[in-house]
Order: structure tokens, then sequence, then C-alpha cells
């Protein structure tokens, strides 16, 4: 027995899906919620990537859970893998290996499940390696007079300016070398934060001559080794970026693209036809829709088709991706996230860090 309370672990398939992403967030590195009924027998599990696929088939927070656990029948692993409680460590690690687990539910004789072991209780757990590029090159020209002589990600969110807060998030998952895109007022923002030293990561610049976009401005790194996540400077969010690197490499993609999700209202009845004749009339509806969130996650191997000092926009890049057939996949945030784009955006999010929706320190 490992001791863990599994009880915390524990939903019913009736709990709405923002239940499994409360369970999820605190359990840990066990990263897992397990479904169970009221005998607290194994129905199935959910990760973080059954919740985000969730996201993408158009379930909503307020969903049940019992919506994912039909989203995950349709899988090729549509059920939960576990062991019987007596199992010996040995064979709990073969079978963790042979199945590609990480976590690895114990049950009794009647399915009750009574414990769980993670990869991380027999090996040493691996940190998965990437680097980071925050994009700070900006004018901030919707947010005058508060940028005429601040950068726009040195602008102050409860005390710390917004790409401090970045920094700082990124250290936490482990990154250790962050690369800074700059342009406008680019001598104060290397001014505060120097080689990174004093902020517990590696800090370089790449200083664009003239404005290149979010993909141009890539063009001038050297091709890495690693992983590139790429964000923008006054995003504010605390969305698990190992969950968004895990997500990435679950599905094999060249390209992660982090997306939000924007639900419009319109105001009129909309009426669908077809030539002259309607085919019906729906009375103002919602329209939901994925936005752009201003965070990717790039294989090295995208770097090749990215021209060196050329403006080039993320989209752009995308569109080159598709058309070659990469793999290019979304990845839905429904943690906390803002765009500081507008002055109402700005004193928004002075508004969240004052009434706690928002934790200006790291919380992964």
């Amino acid at each position: 027995m490992t001791g863990r309370d599994i009880s915390l672990l524990f939903v019913s398939p009736s709990n709405p899906i923002s239940d499994a992403i409360a369970c999820i967030d605190r359990s840990g590195r066990i990263s897992i919620a397990l479904v169970v009924d009221a005998g607290r027998h194994l129905l199935n599990t959910i990760s973080d990537g059954d919740v985000r696929r969730g996201i993408l088939a158009g379930c909503s927070l307020t969903d049940p859970i019992s919506r994912l656990l039909e989203i995950k029948a349709s899988t090729p692993y549509p059920l939960p893998v576990t062991a019987p409680l007596e199992t010996d460590s040995a064979q709990l690690l073969k079978i963790m290996q042979l199945r590609s687990v990480r976590q690895l539910p114990l049950v009794d004789r009647n399915g009750v499940v009574v414990d769980i072991v993670i990869l991380g209780d027999f090996l040493p757990q691996a940190v998965e390696s990437f680097q980071a590029i925050v994009m700070a090159g900006g004018r901030g020209m919707r947010l005058r007079p508060l940028t005429e002589s601040t950068p726009k990600p040195l602008l102050p969110v409860g005390g710390k300016p917004v790409m401090e807060i970045i920094v700082g998030q990124l250290r936490d998952v482990g990154v250790r070398h962050i690369h800074i895109a700059t342009h406008y007022q680019a001598e104060k923002i290397m001014r505060h934060f120097g080689n990174g030293h004093s902020f517990g990561v590696d800090i370089s610049y790449v200083e664009e001559e003239v404005p290149l976009g979010t993909g141009g401005a890539l063009g001038l790194l050297k091709e890495p080794r690693e992983p590139v996540l790429v964000i923008n400077g006054d995003i504010l969010t605390q969305v698990d970026f190992r969950s968004l690197h895990a997500f990435h490499k679950e599905h094999g993609a060249d390209m992660t693209v982090g997306v939000r999700r924007y639900d419009i209202q319109v105001p009129y009845g909309v009426v669908s036809c077809r030539g002259a004749r309607v085919r019906y009339l729906q009375e103002k509806p919602q329209l939901s829709l994925f936005v752009n969130a201003g965070i990717y996650l790039l294989e090295p191997s995208v770097f090749r088709f990215i021209p060196e000092n050329q403006h080039l926009n993320i989209t752009d890049l995308v569109s080159k991706l598709l058309q070659m057939e990469r793999t290019v996949v979304s990845y839905p945030i429904c943690e906390y996230w803002l765009d500081i784009g507008q002055y109402e955006d700005y004193q928004k999010a002075q508004e969240d860090v004052q009434n706690g929706k928002f934790q200006t320190h790291a919380t992964h």
C-alpha cells in the first residue's frame, strides 16, 4: 500500500467536468481522476488530455463527466488499465511500461479501487525538457499612455511585471533557457531581466531591428534541439505548460496551438436559407468558437520552414505546416487566461489579482 488517500481522486459520472479538472489539479504528480460508482468500483479514469479532447468536442465545464466517458469510448484506449492489489512491484512496472501509462489503479477482486501507483514510484521521474521564447517586442499602442515610457511586458500586475510572472511560471515547470524577442524599448526589458540568473533561469535576447511578426522572430533563433514553447509577453494565464507539453507529445504534433473558447451572442434571429427557401430560423443564437490564445509549442523540425530575417505571421506558419500535411493540433485552455491588449483588460487583470482569481506567484 502506498498510503495515498485515493478518495481525493474520486469523481462520479454525474459530477460536472469542472470537478474532474479540480481533482486532477489537486492530485499533483498523479494527474488523474478516478471515476467510481457509489461502491467505489472503478468505472474509468480521466486524464488532463481526456478533458481537453472533451472541450474540443464541444463539452462545457458544466456538462457531466459521463460526456467525457462517451467520447473516450470511441478512442483507441476506452478502458482503464488496472492491476490486482496483490501484484508485486516488478509486475506493476512491467504493466505500466507495456501499456505506456504513468498511473495504475489497484483494485480488489470485486473491482473496488483500493490504491494507485505511478511510474515515479518505481523510476526516477524524467523531466521533459523544452525551451521557451517570450514575445516582447510590441509597442502596446492600445495601452497608451501607459506604454509610452514602459514596454507592455513590464507593466505591473499585482505589483509584478506581467513578463516576470511568465518567467517565474516557466522556471517553476523546469524551463531553464528562455529567449526574449525584443524591439520596442528593448533596453528597458534587458535591464530588468539581465541574464536571468536573479530569476533562476538563463535568458538570452533576440532583437528585431524591424518588427518581424511572431513567426519571423522565431527565425532569429538557431534551430533548437528540443521543443520550444512560444508565448506572448502580455498573456496572463495559469495554464499548466507541462500538461500542454504532454498533450503535444501524446498527439505526435509538429506544432500545438493554445486555443480559448469564445462565445458570441448574435443579437438577431438568424435565418438559414437554401436559395430563396427558408430552411429554419434561430432566434438570437450563441456561437461558440475557438480563438488563438497566443501560446504555441513547436518541434525543432518546424524551424527549418521559418525564413531568416523575413516577416512571418504565426498564422502563415500554421498554414504552411498544414499545406505540407504536418500535424498541427489545438490545446484548449480552460484555466485562467487573459490577453492584456487593451486598457480594460489591464484593469481586469488588476481586479482579478485583488479578488484572488489570479495568483501572481506560480501555482503548479
